[in-house]
């Protein structure tokens, strides 16, 4: 025992002069004796190797693709602060301002801004279809762009059709009854437009707009859409009176009614057509320029509205109090 005591004795002692003379053990079972100076070169060399292989990478890379992959990194980020800014432009336009209704204060969140834009986005698709279609009718009959926007009608046509419906599903009428009227007429005019198509345009080998222009009598199955239309802008025209929106309100029935009844000729239509073009691009982008509060209205009849009968009666009286 005494003797395995001194042998450890020993060989500490000799690590402790081994490190004093710039000797380290690495090993208690295996000694080994490393110079400090050795060792740190291979460190060193460890650092010089990883960064000759980052070198190298970059040199199979070369200088084209290493600053590509940066600049995809640079573009990523930069699609990320888009992001950022996008979304913090919704929620400066949802303020923290109260506005006071007729059933309580509101404010306007978030939601609320995306289905502004969102109607306001549909009527503005609607009015660029329209009046990119309509553009055929005063384009010169040998015009290669009148003849490249004829054969895409029925596309704008179907754009138009998608552009109002989107308004009319986020656009906020008090009365639910009135906003549900207008969504059925669309609906009833887009049934039409179709059993149209299937039924009598393609047999003829035309398209739908084309068959209407050529068969007013089927303005009865597509008249409802407009209707639908005539009935949005009258509410625009009601609620903040916009004269293009009250004049929208009277030239598209005449037009259908002309156009149905074979009263009016062409030269009348085609000067109404291009008021009404003309109304709708300034009625489509003026949206832009309200607040939004404007097209939400009093969100406190909303609340309301949705509330359930003794919510309201509670609501009413505590209101008298």
């Amino acid at each position: 025992m005494r003797g395995i005591i001194s042998m450890e004795r020993s060989v500490i002692g000799r690590a402790g002069a081994g490190v004093a003379s710039g000797v380290i053990i690495s090993d208690w079972n295996h000694p080994q004796i490393v110079n400090p100076k050795l060792l740190f070169g291979r460190i060193g060399s460890g650092f010089r190797k990883r960064s000759l292989e980052f070198r190298g990478v970059q040199n199979g890379l070369g200088n084209a693709g290493f600053q590509s992959q940066f600049c995809r990194i640079r573009r990523m980020s930069v699609n990320c602060k888009a992001m950022e800014q996008s979304q913090s432009q919704i929620q400066s336009a949802s303020s923290n301002t109260v506005y006071q209704g007729v059933y309580g204060p509101w404010t306007i969140e978030p939601s609320d801004v995306r289905e502004v834009i969102l109607y306001r986005a549909g009527l503005v698709t609607a009015a660029a279809s329209f009046v990119v279609a309509g553009s055929t009718a005063f384009l010169p009959a040998d015009s290669f762009l009148k003849q490249t926007l004829e054969q895409s009608l029925d596309v704008f046509y179907l754009l138009g059709t998608a552009g109002l419906g989107l308004s009319l599903y986020f656009i906020h009428i008090y009365v639910t009854a009135i906003k549900r009227t207008l969504q059925a007429l669309w609906a009833l005019g887009v049934v039409g437009s179709l059993a149209t198509y299937i039924a009598l345009a393609q047999p003829a080998g035309q398209g739908l707009v084309q068959y209407v222009l050529d068969n007013p009598t089927a303005v009865w199955f597509v008249g409802p859409l407009f209707a639908a239309l005539t009935g949005l802008v009258f509410k625009e025209g009601l609620c903040y009176g916009k004269l293009e929106a009250g004049v929208l309100t009277f030239i598209i029935p005449t037009i259908l009614l002309g156009h149905l009844t074979g009263l009016m000729d062409d030269g009348v239509k085609s000067s109404l057509l291009g008021l009404w073009m003309a109304l709708f691009i300034v009625f489509a982008g003026r949206k832009f320029t309200q607040p939004m509060k404007d097209d939400i209205g009093d969100k406190s009849v909303f609340m309301f509205n949705a509330l359930s009968d003794e919510e309201k009666a509670a609501l009413l009286e505590k209101q008298k109090s």
